[in-house]
């Protein structure tokens, strides 16, 4: 049994010196002190780096059918009224959503861009207008004439607001100067108080997950002979200024470590040739999915954009002012899944750590151990210089 013990001291890596033959430094010890310093420093750092989540991406086809495509949007208006204001959505399928006003909110800023006091009214006209026009009362039988745009027989069009959609649906031009329910509401003198006036819309779209655009413009909208067709005829008297900031942006919902190109992008200029303008954004939407460490699973959607700048003022300008989001859906969808670091890893990179500054501390150690020796032999020798 002794002789296997003896034996086994064979296997010993690590020798040891006797006490008496080893040498304790003043250099060494600031070596340790040091080395053990910067030790103590990487593996906290080893640490905190374990216990971050690791996101690995992976691509593949997006064969997902069937879904709506949500849009995110706050965009303000700093020198346009909400009055003048619609917003319309389009795309390849066919379907149109004109001047929508469900789940998008339009709110009225004042020349200081502050908001100005809200009306309970969420669909008005003007944007939670506040420009009250005393208006006479109608007599209980009382039936507006639709001038011809009504779609059914005795259709009456007793306000400003339903002859103009009765003429977009039909496709023809209003003058609502000329109505006599538009003159009846003041609808001209409420269109001259917001002069001055700028305009926060915000809210969100569901549209088809096909390629499509949606645009913010002035004029009431409506088709004619299949094409989209804004009616500026009873804003002729007015600039419009489309200068504009994007607060957000997005296609879906916001997921860890999302970036949306077009959040906070200002467009402002001080030369009035950028006021009058068609701005064109194009975006390409990448659908994604994000699965967490819980299993839950997210789909949204992120995307890049490249931007066109059309100035509408000379002989040649040509189109329509506007804010215009041309956006089309990429095939192929990225997924991101989060994943603990390994703890075998972990015990590894200590080990590389701490095994890693030891010797690289002992190294540096012996050469200033050697360099002092030699250094004080000289002296003794009295070959210093």
């Amino acid at each position: 049994m002794e002789f296997v013990l003896n034996k086994l001291k064979d296997f010993d890596a690590y020798p040891k010196t006797l006490e008496d033959f080893r040498v304790r430094t003043y250099s060494g010890a600031v070596v340790s002190i040091v080395s053990g310093l910067f030790i103590f420093w990487l593996v906290i750092s080893e640490f905190m780096y374990y216990l971050t989540t690791d996101v690995s991406p992976a691509l593949f086809v997006d064969t997902t059918r069937g879904e709506k495509l949500r849009i995110n949007m706050d965009v303000t208006f700093h020198n346009l009224p909400c009055g003048f204001l619609s917003v319309d959505a389009m795309d390849i399928s066919g379907e149109h959503q004109l001047d929508i006003d469900h789940n998008i909110f339009k709110k009225r800023l004042g020349m200081d861009g502050k908001a100005l006091p809200q009306s309970p009214t969420k669909h008005d006209e003007l944007g939670d207008s506040q420009i009250k026009v005393p208006t006479p009362s109608l007599p209980p039988d009382y039936c507006g004439s639709c001038y011809g745009a009504q779609t059914t027989e005795g259709q009456c069009c007793n306000t400003c607001d339903q002859i103009q959609e009765v003429y977009r649906k039909k496709g023809w031009t209003a003058n609502p100067e000329s109505f006599e329910q538009c003159q009846r509401e003041g609808w001209s003198k409420k269109m001259e108080d917001q002069m001055g006036e700028g305009c926060q819309v915000y809210g969100y779209l569901l549209v088809n997950k096909v390629a499509g655009n949606f645009h913010f413009a002035p004029g009431k909208s409506f088709q004619q002979h299949h094409m989209h067709v804004h009616d500026l005829q009873p804003l002729r008297n007015f600039k419009f200024n489309m200068t504009h900031t994007i607060n957000r942006l997005s296609f879906g919902k916001d997921f860890p470590g999302i970036v949306n190109p077009l959040d906070n992008v200002e467009k402002k200029s001080d030369n009035p040739d950028h006021a009058i303008a068609m701005y064109q954004y194009f975006v390409k939407v990448v659908p994604t999915i994000y699965e967490s460490l819980n299993g839950n699973t997210l789909a949204t959607n992120q995307y890049s954009v490249t931007e066109h700048f059309n100035p509408l003022k000379g002989e040649n300008a040509h189109g329509l002012p506007g804010v215009f989001f041309m956006y089309e859906l990429s095939p192929i969808m990225v997924k991101f899944s989060e994943a603990k670091k390994s703890f075998a890893h972990f015990l590894t990179s200590l080990c590389a750590i701490v095994g890693g500054v030891f010797t690289v501390a002992g190294m540096v150690d012996s050469v200033l151990y050697q360099s002092l020796r030699s250094l004080k032999k000289k002296i003794d020798l009295g070959k210093a210089n």
